[in-house]
Parts: structure tokens; C-alpha cells; sequence
């Protein structure tokens, strides 16, 4: 078992599952827990065994967002300087990012609290669903900032401008029930059912899914969010079609859909994806701050 601080890590078939774990503290985000997430998605993107991702949180909270025992002064990126490749950047966004570029199927299992950071870390994943005990809130206007992690992007895709704008600057609580009602989640359930639930989800896809069709197709659907015409999916599907398809995967498919049978795929991801992934071209951060001129 992979060991860390602020996570609890762990792997039971194809499924993985992260645990949020600071319960003393209902999970609040900390510079140090948002460094593991990063980690812990490389050695998941690295470990061909694992085929889904479920993220949930030990005892009552989610994440109760970030955490706020530094004062008032805890959102002053003055007072604790920045580690190199940070500076001028929201570690949440860094975090987002992380999630939005993963291999793997993400998956949300919301078992309480998913306040701040805690909620708007769950828009780069896939399927979000939540105990009928869970609450969300996009409370930043609340605590005189503005979204993070990338949920100014994020969050209107999911749920629509309206109530992205809605959410985001009323900053109230959300029950599990309206969070559904505006499409953030895809169920809820109840508190003692959530993890088998999440890990039914994860197995619909890590035990008939081949894990590089299923790490394709997951950055086709995201990144085609951004193209200004169906012509740039259309390029990409072509490319990626015509090299799957002369692949062990494809004939594999193939074969066990007229035999009947479960699939064993064996292309990997680590070692097999197309030759035509990645097809963009990664954006670097340039803080506008370095191009502003001095007033």
C-alpha cells in the first residue's frame, strides 16, 4: 500500500480508491494534501493496474474546503511563500489541471461537506455522486475571493452559466437534492450505500472497458469542450480510430462480442496509447502580472 499523510490509499482490483484523510479537521484542503493528490494521480496514471479512480473522504466531511487555521491571512500568497513553479499560481488550479489531464476514469463519491476547494475539485471528474447527507457550496464570494481550480472554466460547463453564476456568487449551501437538480451530480444515495455504489460505477468500466480506449476517449470528450468547430474532433477520431483499430484491443473486442465473452484487453496505457495522443499543445501558465505595466 502506497503510504502518505494527508490520503489513505487503496487498490482492490482495477478500482482504486483515494481517501481525503484529515477527519479531525472534516478533510480541509492544505497545501501538503493538494501535493498528494498530484502524486497519487502520477502513480495511478503510472500503474496499468489500475483502471478507475474513486475519491471520497474519511469520517462526516468531504472536504470542508481550504484550510483556514492560518487567520485571516490564509489566502495571502504573501505570508508563505510559494515552492519553485508555484509562484503566482492557485494551487487548486494546479490541482484541477492534475485531475482534468488524468489517464484514468475520476470518479466523486460525495460523503458529506464538499465546501470551497471541496466542491470545485470534483468538476474535473467524471461522474460525481454524493450520500443524500452530502451538501456543496461555492463559498468564495463569501470569504471575499473568487473561484478556484479552475471552476470559472469548469462549473459553467457542468451545470450550465446560469447557475454556475448563481452558485458562485450567492456562495450558499447546496442539499444533495438541488445538487442533482442542476446536474452536478448523476445520483445520490444513501450514506451506507455511497462507496459500493461509486465502486459499481468504477467496475462498469474497468472490468468491460479497454483502459486505452477508456483514457482516449475521456480526453476527446474534455478537450473537444474548448474546440470552436466538430472538424477538430473529426481530425483527432480519425487518427485515433485508424491506429486502434489495426490494435490487440480492437481485434480482442471484436472477438469476444461474437464469442460472447468478457473481453481481456491488454493494450496498456502506459506503453500503447496512439501515437497521435496528446494532440494539443499543452498551455504554460504566464501570470499576467509579469505583462502589466507598473502603474
Amino acid at each position: 500500500m502506497t503510504a502518505f499523510d494527508t490520503l489513505l490509499w487503496q487498490r482492490e482490483g482495477p478500482v482504486l480508491t483515494i481517501t481525503l484523510h484529515r477527519p479531525q479537521a472534516l478533510n480541509a484542503m492544505t497545501a501538503a494534501m493538494r501535493r498528494e493528490l498530484c502524486h497519487a494521480l502520477d502513480l495511478a496514471d503510472a500503474d496499468d493496474a489500475v483502471r478507475a479512480i474513486v475519491f471520497t473522504g474519511s469520517g462526516r466531511g468531504f472536504c470542508a474546503g481550504f484550510d483556514l487555521s492560518a487567520g485571516p491571512a490564509a489566502f495571502d500568497k504573501a505570508a508563505a511563500p510559494p515552492p519553485p513553479g508555484e509562484a503566482g499560481r492557485d494551487g487548486g488550479g494546479i490541482l484541477a489541471l492534475r485531475l482534468f489531464a488524468s489517464r484514468k476514469l475520476l470518479i466523486g463519491a460525495v460523503n458529506g461537506a464538499a465546501v470551497g476547494i471541496g466542491a470545485s475539485m470534483l468538476l474535473p471528474m467524471d461522474i460525481r455522486i454524493a450520500s443524500t447527507a452530502a451538501r456543496f457550496g461555492f463559498v468564495f464570494a463569501r470569504r471575499g475571493i473568487v473561484p478556484d481550480a479552475c471552476a470559472s472554466w469548469f462549473l459553467p460547463r457542468v451545470v450550465g452559466i446560469s447557475r454556475a453564476v448563481e452558485w458562485a456568487t450567492s456562495g450558499r449551501l447546496l442539499g444533495a437534492d438541488e445538487a442533482l437538480a442542476g446536474g452536478l451530480l448523476r445520483e445520490t444515495c444513501a450514506p451506507e450505500e455511497l462507496l459500493v455504489r461509486a465502486h459499481a460505477l468504477a467496475h462498469e468500466v474497468a472490468d468491460h472497458a479497454a483502459p486505452v480506449s477508456v483514457a482516449m476517449t475521456r480526453q476527446l470528450m474534455w478537450r473537444m469542450l474548448g474546440a470552436d468547430h466538430p472538424m477538430q474532433a473529426h481530425r483527432v477520431e480519425s487518427r485515433a480510430i485508424a491506429e486502434r483499430g489495426a490494435a490487440a484491443d480492437a481485434r480482442e473486442g471484436v472477438a469476444a462480442f461474437l464469442g460472447k465473452r468478457a473481453p481481456a484487453f491488454t493494450d496498456r496505457v502506459s506503453a500503447d496509447m496512439p501515437a497521435c495522443y496528446p494532440w494539443w499543445d499543452e498551455p504554460a501558465f504566464d501570470d499576467p502580472d509579469s505583462r502589466r505595466p507598473p502603474r
